[in-house]
């Protein structure tokens, strides 16, 4: 870079590690007194920050120092697209008719527009997210209150605690607890991610080759390990195990990656996976739920259905059982085993469930969201051909809609913190960035998970609270902005 050319230099590095490292890019380009960094995944538009100095020659100065840092840190002058972008697999589904006599009682029907895998049921709301980004929250009678864009597909909708968070296909993982979603983790690009799950901050990934990697609340690689079979799509997560269900069964591993503690065969190849606190449940291709011991790997009981199992869910307890299948069909069956009805949901085979207070959510192929009525009387009347009227729910005309910052611009700056927000700052760490709390009655060795891309060394940030988390770290809630 020559210093005083008012023509814009760009410098592009990239730091790509083979076995599951790294897979990033940062460009840094000087016009005039402008400094503008662009990084992220290879493949991706990425993050950009834009800074502007006195002089060219400063503007020029900044930019050989966050160059040469790049450098030191292992990143290498590269060519754009010259790298392949992250793998990703979305999962091939057929569905065929349903073969059951009857319809399920359906209350109403979201049409999210676009095939939809996550699904999320609270107190308070109903959350789905569809490949096309979207994610969608609506309340418990249907009515649609606030809509997030995200930048890539939604594989998955995990809740740990009150915080909620949807895994993309450009490999981040989203916090949509507050109005402005942030990207809370990231993971590593040669991990083709099938399935997410989320417990007291800690993140669990599994992948197409049936590895499953572990991330901190901080966004660091806690540790990695291949089970005995691919198409990993199941991964529950406890205080005593992770359950990892792929092609050739579950395998349990204990929390910290120390070993395995049991594997499991199981019929049929895990294609969905639920837990309560004693039992893990696995839906597989060969038309079965199988109910595992937590402790032991044990197969308790096993839940026919007449297809391949797409989806699984209970009601507290285990008390009831439900699937979905590819034929459109969904079950019930009491904790035994024993069949207690099939119904057809009425509109394509479910692919994720959750039961909640005599409901049972669906989220379908056709992209639907849909909510069925399981109370006992309404499945009775449906077996005698009475359902009620299926309401379709529309979007408002004036819906809300959040989406993630894209630069550290977006993030609005302020002089001074209002009156009970609490302050946090960036400092390094021994080489890596942390986000320590300063405000007055905090203790400054609290860790805090903060969103990576606005983060800058020796930066500020006021936000407005801060909520304690199992595991020792706080997490953000509410707006985040800049204290100059």
């Amino acid at each position: 870079m020559s210093a005083g050319s008012a023509v814009p230099t760009t410098t592009y590095l990239e730091l790509s590690q083979e076995g599951g490292g790294a897979h990033k890019f940062y460009e840094v380009t000087v016009a005039g007194q402008v400094v503008t960094v662009r990084y992220g995944r290879i493949g991706a538009a990425g993050q950009t920050q834009t800074t502007s100095f006195a002089s060219a020659a400063k503007a020029q100065a900044a930019a050989a120092k966050k160059v040469g840092e790049k450098v030191r840190k292992g990143y290498a002058p590269a060519v754009p697209g010259g790298r392949a972008p992250r793998a990703v697999t979305r999962r091939q589904v057929a569905s065929a008719p349903s073969t059951a006599r009857a319809v399920a009682p359906v209350l109403w029907r979201f049409d999210t527009g676009s095939s939809a895998f996550g699904i999320h049921v609270d107190d308070d709301r109903c959350w789905v997210g569809n490949q096309a980004g979207d994610v969608f929250t609506l309340d418990h009678e249907g009515e649609v209150l606030a809509r997030f864009s995200l930048p890539d597909g939604v594989k998955c909708l995990v809740a740990d605690d009150f915080w909620i968070y949807a895994g993309c296909d450009d490999g981040r993982v989203y916090d949509l607890s507050s109005k402005l979603p942030f990207a809370a983790y990231d993971i590593a690009a040669d991990v083709d991610i099938f399935w997410l799950d989320i417990h007291e901050g800690v993140l669990n990934v599994s992948d197409r080759d049936g590895r499953l990697t572990v991330i901190d609340h901080e966004d660091e690689h806690q540790w990695t390990r291949r089970s005995q079979g691919e198409h990993a799509w199941m991964v529950r997560a406890d205080d005593r195990a992770v359950y990892h269900g792929h092609h050739r069964g579950v395998t349990a591993y204990q929390p910290d990656g120390g070993g395995e503690l049991w594997h499991t065969p199981t019929r049929g190849g895990v294609l969905f996976g639920w837990q309560e606190d004693d039992t893990v449940y696995a839906g597989t291709a060969h038309r079965v739920v199988q109910r595992l011991s937590k402790a032991t790997g044990t197969v308790e009981a096993t839940y026919a259905c007449d297809s391949a199992v797409y989806s699984c869910a209970t009601s507290p307890g285990g008390r009831f059982v439900f699937a979905g299948d590819a034929a459109s069909s969904v079950y019930c069956f009491d904790r035994d085993g024993t069949r207690l009805w099939k119904l057809g949901t009425g509109g394509g085979s479910a692919l994720s469930m959750q039961y909640r207070d005599e409901r049972l959510y669906l989220v379908t192929t056709d992209g639907s969201l849909v909510c069925v009525d399981a109370s006992e009387a309404a499945v009775t009347a449906a077996q005698q051909g009475t359902v009620p009227a299926v309401r379709d729910v529309k979007l408002a005309a004036a819906l809300p809609t959040y989406a993630p910052a894209t630069t550290a611009t977006a993030v609005a700056t302020v002089d001074r913190a209002p009156s009970g927000a609490v302050v946090v700052e960036c400092v390094q760490d021994n080489g890596r960035l942390r986000v320590h709390v300063v405000s007055d009655g905090y203790d400054g060795s609290w860790n805090v998970q903060f969103p990576r891309a606005i983060r800058a060394a020796g930066a500020r940030y006021v936000v407005d609270a801060l909520h304690p988390a199992a595991g020792g770290f706080y997490r953000v809630r509410g707006e985040i902005r800049r204290l100059l």
